[in-house]
C-alpha cells in the first residue's frame, strides 16, 4: 500500500529505524552488564514488545494496569507497572498476576506498603514490591537515606509480600543538553538506587532488582555497577524533545504523523494540516532547547526533512504551519501530504488504535496498540 492510499491524520512507524533503535540500545545494554526492561508507555504494542524481546529484553515496563493485562494476553509475562500503587488497585494486580504474570508493583509509601502486606496476608497474593527511590527528580520516591525505606522494608519481610527491590528514574535528564551533565545524572541515579540497596542489604534484606532509567541515562551512563536492569522506553522511535536535547538525530526518529494539507490562509501566511492537536498533542517539550520546532517538525511524505518548517500552533483538528515565502503554497497544495516528527512520541501516539508500519517506504502491516486504564 502507497502512503497516498491512506485516511490522515495516521500515525506511522519505520520499521528499519525501530529495529535499529532497539539493537542499539540493546547492545548497550549489554555491554553495561545489565539486563534491558523496556518501557512500553511508548509503543503500547505487543508486536514491539514482542521485537524488543526477540533482541534481548529480559521483560517489560508498563505505566497501567490495562497496558499489563494487555500484554499478558499476548503471551508476555514478565512485568513490572512503574507507577505508584494504590491499596483500590491491589485486586486487580493480583487478577494479572492469576493470569500468569511475574508482576511486580511499586510504592515510595508507608501506609500503602502495610496495605499490600495486609492483603496479601490475607489473599495469600505474593505481590513483588518494588521501592521507589528519587535520585534527584522531585517527582515521586524516598530519598536513599530515609527511614522510611527501611521501615517499608521490614513491613513487607514481616508479609506474605515480597520486597523485590528498587527503582528509580532520572526524570530530571530532560532538563539537560550536555553529554557531561547527563553523564553526571546518570551517575546520580545509580548512586542513589545502588546506596538504598546496599542499606537494605546491610538490614539483612535480599534485593534482586535495582532498576534504572531514562533514555539520556540509559544513552550516556559509564558505570551501571551495582544495577540489575535498565528501563528505557522512548529510544525506540525518539522524537524531537530528545532531538531537541541532542539525544538523537532526525534520521533516527522512527514514528511519524502523516497529514493532508486542506487550506491555504495567505492572509494569515499559513498553510492548515489535518493534523491538529489531537492528532500531534500539545506537548511544547522541546520549547527550553528548540523553542521553533512548537508542535512538530515537518517532513515531505517520503520522510525527508522541511528545513525551517514547523507546525507552529495547533486547534483541536487544525496544525497551523507559518510558511517560509509565498512559494511554499505551491510546493504544498491542498490535498498534498506532509508528515511530522512529533515532538513527545508518547503523547502523539496515544491518540491512535494502531501504527501503520512503514517496510522500504511502503505501508505494510498494522501494529495494534492498547490505550487507556
Amino acid at each position: 500500500m502507497n502512503l497516498s492510499e491512506l485516511n490522515t491524520p495516521t500515525l506511522l512507524l519505520d520499521k528499519g529505524r525501530l529495529m535499529t533503535n532497539i539493537a542499539a540500545m540493546q547492545a548497550r545494554a549489554d555491554r553495561l552488564g545489565v539486563k534491558l526492561r523496556p518501557h512500553l508507555k511508548t509503543l503500547k504494542s505487543a508486536q514491539a514488545a514482542r521485537a524488543l524481546i526477540a533482541a534481548g529484553a529480559s521483560g517489560i515496563t508498563v505505566s497501567t494496569l490495562k497496558e499489563a493485562a494487555y500484554f499478558l494476553e499476548h503471551g508476555i509475562t514478565d512485568i513490572t507497572y512503574a507507577v505508584g500503587m494504590v491499596p483500590a488497585k491491589l485486586a486487580a494486580a493480583a487478577s494479572v498476576m492469576a493470569g500468569g504474570a511475574d508482576l511486580k508493583i511499586m510504592t515510595d509509601n508507608l501506609d500503602v506498603a502495610r496495605a499490600v502486606a495486609a492483603t496479601a496476608d490475607q489473599s495469600g497474593v505474593r505481590y513483588k514490591l518494588l521501592v521507589e527511590i528519587d535520585c534527584g527528580d522531585n517527582r515521586g520516591g524516598l530519598q536513599a537515606q530515609s527511614e522510611e525505606l527501611l521501615q517499608i522494608a521490614e513491613v513487607i519481610a514481616d508479609s506474605a509480600a515480597i520486597l523485590q527491590g528498587l527503582l528509580t528514574h532520572a526524570g530530571h535528564s530532560y532538563g539537560v543538553d550536555e553529554r557531561t551533565a547527563i553523564e553526571q545524572i546518570a551517575a546520580q541515579e545509580r548512586d542513589a538506587v545502588v546506596t538504598a540497596a546496599e542499606r537494605l542489604r546491610a538490614a539483612g534484606h535480599v534485593i534482586e532488582t535495582v532498576s534504572v532509567g531514562s533514555t539520556p541515562t540509559a544513552l550516556h551512563a559509564l558505570d551501571l555497577s551495582g544495577v540489575s536492569e535498565l528501563r528505557a522506553g522512548v529510544y525506540t522511535v525518539f522524537d524531537m524533545d530528545q532531538q531537541s536535547r541532542g539525544v538523537c538525530g532526525t534520521d533516527e526518529i522512527a514514528l511519524s504523523v502523516l497529514s493532508s494539507v486542506i487550506g491555504h490562509n495567505k492572509p494569515a501566511g499559513k498553510i492548515l494540516l489535518d493534523a491538529g492537536g489531537l492528532a500531534l498533542s500539545k506537548d511544547r517539550s522541546a520549547d527550553r532547547f528548540r523553542p521553533e520546532v512548537g508542535y512538530g517538525q515537518l517532513c515531505h511524505s517520503d520522510g525527508s526533512i522541511i528545513a525551517d518548517l514547523f507546525v507552529t500552533s495547533v486547534s483541536q483538528e487544525h496544525g497551523h504551519v507559518r510558511v517560509r515565502n509565498e512559494s511554499d503554497y505551491t510546493k504544498f497544495p491542498v490535498g498534498s501530504r506532509l508528515r511530522i516528527l512529533p515532538v513527545h512520541a508518547c503523547m502523539t501516539a496515544a491518540a491512535y488504535d494502531y501504527f501503520n508500519l512503514l517496510e522500504d517506504g511502503r505501508v505494510g502491516s498494522r501494529w495494534d496498540r492498547v490505550n487507556g486504564w
